[in-house]
C-alpha cells in the first residue's frame, strides 16, 4: 500500500480522508505538524487555502524527493500549475492537477458520481493511469480537463454560484412560509455556498483568472435587466427632472431656461437639494432626467457632485452651462453687524473666496449637512426658522 499524506485537515482535508482511508496507509497534517515528516510518504495530497498554496510549496521545497508526487486538490487549476512549476522545475519530481468538485456537504450520502477534474500535467502516463483509475474505482466521475479551460468553466459555474450565493446572504434571504420550488433552491444555494469560509470565497474569486470577467458579464447582465423594469416616463404626460437644488436655486433657473430654449413645455420639476438625492432618484426610477453642476469656471470641480457620481451608473445626454452672481441674505429687519456666521454650498464658498476675505473676513463659513447643503434651502430656513 503506497503512503500517502494529507496537508491540510480542514473540511476538505477530512472529506478526502474519507475518500481513500481504505485504501491507502494515510498521514494527515496541519499547519502545527513538523513539516519532514509529511514527506516520508511518496504522495502528497495539498488540501491546503488556494492563497497558502505558494507558500507551503515553498516552505516545504528542501523536503521534496526525486519519487514524490505532488497532487493539488484546489478549486482553481492555473495557480497550484504556476506555483508547481515555478518550484519544480528541473527537478524528477511528478506533479498532477485535480479539482474533486464536490465536499463534506455534498458527499455525506457518499462518492458515487460525484465529478473530479483531472490534468496529467507533470505526471507519467503510468502514475496519470493510475490516479485516473483509481478515482473510477471509487465511484466518481473522472473528468479529463486542462488547467486553462477548467478555470474557464469553473468562472461561470462554482465561481458564478459561490458568487450568487454570497450575494443572497448580503441581500438577508430567508426562507418564508409561501416559497415555491425555486425560492427554496436560492435558500439552498446560499447556505451551501456559505456554508464554505470566506477565505475560500475570496480565493475563489482571486486566483481564477476568468472570474472577473465572470463578475462583469453578471454586473452588465443585471444593469440591461433592471432598467428594462425601469418606465420610459414616470407621467407620459409630461418629463419629470429632479435636481439638484430648491425653489429658486441656480439649478433651477437653469432648467427652465434650457427648456425654454428647446421648446419643452410639459415638464415637472422635483427639488431634490443635492446631487445625491438626484441620482438616486434617477437610479430608483423616480424621475425621468436628473440635473446638477459638476463643475464652476472659479470653485472647479463640484466634489459633492463627484462623490454622488462615483456611486451610480448614469448616461450624460447633455451639458450645459450658465452665468452665475451670488448674493449675501440675511433675515428681514436682521443688522449685519449682528451675523457672525455664514453657510451655504461649499462649491460658493470656493467662488467666492476672494470677496468673502475682503469684505466680511469675520464671517465664520460654514456648509449645512444633507439637504441644508443647497444655498436655497438655507434661504428657507432663514425665512421660516425662528433660529438660524
Amino acid at each position: 500500500m503506497k503512503k500517502v499524506a494529507i496537508v491540510g485537515f480542514g473540511r476538505f482535508g477530512k472529506t478526502l480522508y474519507r475518500l481513500i482511508k481504505d485504501d491507502f496507509i494515510v498521514s494527515v497534517y496541519d499547519k502545527k505538524d513538523p513539516a519532514e515528516k509529511i514527506y516520508n510518504s511518496e504522495v502528497i495530497f495539498y488540501a491546503v487555502p488556494i492563497s497558502s498554496f505558494e507558500k507551503v510549496i515553498a516552505t516545504h521545497k528542501r523536503y521534496f524527493k526525486k519519487n514524490h508526487l505532488l497532487i493539488d486538490v484546489l478549486s482553481v487549476k492555473l495557480h497550484p500549475a504556476k506555483i508547481f512549476n515555478k518550484y519544480l522545475k528541473g527537478t524528477p519530481i511528478q506533479a498532477l492537477l485535480t479539482h474533486p468538485m464536490f465536499g463534506p456537504d455534498s458527499t455525506k450520502d457518499g462518492f458515487k458520481g460525484k465529478p473530479l477534474i483531472i490534468d496529467k500535467f507533470l505526471s507519467s502516463d503510468k502514475i496519470f493511469h493510475f490516479w485516473k483509475e483509481y478515482f473510477k474505482d471509487k465511484g466518481i466521475n473522472v473528468i479529463e480537463m486542462s488547467a486553462k479551460k477548467h478555470d474557464k468553466m469553473a468562472a461561470s459555474s462554482q465561481g458564478l454560484t459561490h458568487f450568487i450565493g454570497r450575494l443572497l446572504d448580503a441581500y438577508h434571504l430567508e426562507k418564508t412560509s409561501i416559497d415555491s420550488l425555486g425560492a427554496k433552491k436560492l435558500v439552498e444555494i446560499k447556505e451551501q455556498t456559505c456554508n464554505d469560509s470566506w477565505q475560500l470565497f475570496e480565493d475563489l474569486e482571486y486566483y481564477n483568472p476568468f472570474t472577473k470577467q465572470m463578475r462583469l458579464r453578471l454586473d452588465k447582465a443585471y444593469d440591461k435587466l433592471s432598467n428594462k423594469l425601469l418606465p420610459k416616463r414616470i407621467n407620459h404626460k409630461f418629463i419629470t427632472y429632479g435636481i439638484q437644488g430648491g425653489r429658486g436655486s441656480f439649478n433651477e433657473e437653469v432648467l427652465r431656461r434650457f427648456n425654454k430654449k428647446a421648446g419643452i413645455k410639459k415638464y415637472r420639476i422635483k427639488y431634490l437639494y443635492t446631487s445625491e438625492n438626484v441620482l438616486k432618484a434617477l437610479h430608483e426610477g423616480n424621475i425621468d432626467i436628473g440635473q446638477f453642476a459638476i463643475h464652476t469656471s472659479t470653485g472647479g470641480i463640484v466634489n459633492e457632485s463627484i462623490n454622488a457620481m462615483a456611486k451610480y451608473k448614469f448616461k450624460i445626454i447633455k451639458e450645459y452651462s450658465m452665468k452665475i452672481s451670488h448674493a449675501l441674505m440675511i433675515k428681514k429687519n436682521a443688522s449685519l453687524s449682528d451675523i457672525n456666521t455664514l453657510m451655504t454650498h461649499p462649491q460658493t464658498l470656493t467662488q467666492c473666496k476672494q470677496t468673502l476675505s475682503q469684505k466680511y473676513p469675520k464671517l465664520k463659513q460654514i456648509s449645512g449637512e444633507k439637504n441644508l447643503i443647497d444655498p436655497s434651502m438655507v434661504a428657507k430656513y432663514l425665512i421660516f426658522r425662528k433660529t438660524t
